[in-house]
């Protein structure tokens, strides 16, 4: 059995991006342990992707909102640690969810946070991110090299089309809410990587098709060593499949 630490921020996280990995990596037998900045929070998804973005609809999908519930009762996310008190040395492997909402930005800022994953990632052992949680490494640093930890990594994230499409379809009625930040999120990866043009990889464009649970076909994840990354909700189910093969 492997320990997988997950770090959160306390509020606005994709429920589809933590709750699908946590479902799998449960019920395959692996520990998943949870920490918030403080550790005195039980941390909240983003509620708009509960109940729908606009018009009910852009949120998270029937069996990714299933899962979410039953992890509300999970004692350990019910109990998470604190970020700088967790000895990442205790962990077998370190996943990093995204999410866009602002509740984001503590979790996406925080140097302790940034610290503590460039601890991990010196450690070689596996590291997954997905969406806005390839932001947490394009901002860490290797301890052993001073540079991040991405600089010489294949790598994925949101794309910018992605990101750009959700913020036009909805900024009438919710402004900047896709927007985290006014840097594109794969811009920002793109400029911790020594060679963009051939570490970067966006793979194919879509805007609608999800993975599930029996179907991969509309999934990617790029895998690099025992670095795995995806880009969005729809990549969850095959990233947590990649992860489990990893651990096993």
């Amino acid at each position: 059995m492997a320990r997988v630490l997950v770090p959160l921020p306390d509020l606005d996280f994709d429920v589809t991006e933590v709750a699908v990995p946590w479902q799998m990596l449960h019920d395959a037998g692996h520990e998943v342990v949870f920490a918030t900045e403080r550790g005195d929070v039980v941390p909240r998804a983003d509620p708009r992707l509960l109940d729908g973005v606009v018009f009910g609809r852009l949120g998270a999908a029937d069996e990714p909102r299933r899962f979410y519930a039953a992890l509300c009762d999970d004692p350990a996310f019910r109990s998470p640690l604190a970020w700088g008190a967790s000895d990442v040395a205790s962990f077998d492997a370190l996943l990093l969810p995204g999410g866009h909402a602002l509740g984001m930005r503590q979790y996406l800022a925080d140097e302790t946070l940034q610290r503590q994953v460039g601890a991990f990632w010196a450690l070689e052992r596996p590291v997954a991110a997905i969406c806005h949680g390839v932001i947490v490494l394009a901002r860490s640093i290797d301890p052993r090299t001073n540079a991040p930890v991405l600089r010489d990594v294949r790598t994925t994230c949101l794309p910018k089309y992605m990101e750009r499409s959700a913020y036009f379809l909805t900024a009438w009625k919710l402004g900047r809410y896709y927007r985290t930040y006014r840097a594109y999120v794969e811009d920002e990866v793109r400029s911790a990587l020594r060679d963009p043009g051939r570490q970067f990889v966006r793979g194919p464009r879509t805007l609608s098709k999800r993975g599930t649970a029996s179907d991969d076909r509309p999934a990617f994840v790029v895998e690099d060593g025992r670095y795995l990354s995806a880009r969005w909700p729809g990549d969850a189910y095959l990233f947590a499949r990649r992860l489990l093969a990893r651990l096993a």
